[in-house]
């Protein structure tokens, strides 16, 4: 794709601008702002990507994951903060699932260990775990706060934090893996997912293209398990003290 048909798509940003606009729905400088930052962080990490896969060295695709997770990271550390703690629970999270998945990957030959397999898997397990991460401390979040009176009574009668806990902590990871399960589901009949469908796009043999979106149907699959399970099982005992207390969730 030239430069010149890129700019041709920016029709697709001017109709909800058009519509924004019209209904009076305020979004026109949201838009703006996410068309802008979109087009220049993409720009620029195509450009670091090129370096990274030009120079062929692991240094480089290691220091590219790290980058990745702190942001992730970053990003799901604001939905948490009534957490104690929560910066490095999700670090650990994070860093954990992306040693599992490309443990597996590598371990099994499955993929090579160059930057191009690595960095685009690594990118897309690392955006997955911070989404359902963030899906998994907001629906937290909600349970606790919803039945804090049948915690609080769990707790009096000499329940553990554990137990007074249990049903929403299940509850919210339950929720958080529900999206992933279902988009699964109807893929290939609802919709072409992005990888295959760039792979076919660019040439290759739709049934490698498959091939490849299975690889990452499963992978993603793991990373919402993990992520959720995880992350739930790290926080759950912050929100308590050291008497056995449930703490408030206020910011």
């Amino acid at each position: 794709m030239s430069f010149t048909a890129l700019a041709l798509t920016l029709v697709f940003v001017l109709i909800p601008l058009i519509l924004s606009k019209t209904l009076k729905l305020g979004l026109e400088k949201d838009t703006i702002i996410a068309t802008v930052r979109s087009i220049i962080q993409l720009l620029i990490v195509g450009y670091i990507l090129k370096f990274v896969f030009d120079s062929k060295h692991m240094i480089y695709v290691l220091l590219m994951v790290l980058l990745m997770i702190g942001a992730a990271v970053e990003n799901v550390r604001k939905k948490g903060l009534f957490i104690q703690g929560i910066t490095w629970k999700v670090a650990i999270t994070i860093i954990f699932i992306e040693i599992l998945t490309q443990g597996i990957l590598i371990g099994l030959n499955i993929t090579p260990p160059t930057a191009q397999y690595v960095i685009p898997i690594s990118g897309m397990v690392i955006g997955n775990a911070m989404v359902l991460s963030i899906l998994f401390l907001n629906r937290f979040t909600a349970e606790i706060e919803a039945h804090e009176d049948q915690m609080e009574l769990i707790l009096s009668l000499g329940g553990t934090p554990k137990q007074a806990v249990h049903r929403q902590l299940i509850s919210s990871i339950k929720a958080s893996m529900i999206p992933t399960i279902e988009s699964q589901k109807t893929m290939g009949l609802v919709q072409l997912p992005g990888m295959m469908s760039g792979q076919i796009i660019a040439g290759a043999d739709p049934i490698q293209a498959v091939m490849f979106q299975l690889l990452i149907v499963f992978l993603l699959l793991t990373t919402a398990a993990v992520s959720s399970v995880m992350l739930g099982f790290l926080s759950y005992p912050s929100i308590f003290n050291d008497r056995m207390q449930l703490l408030s969730l206020k910011k």
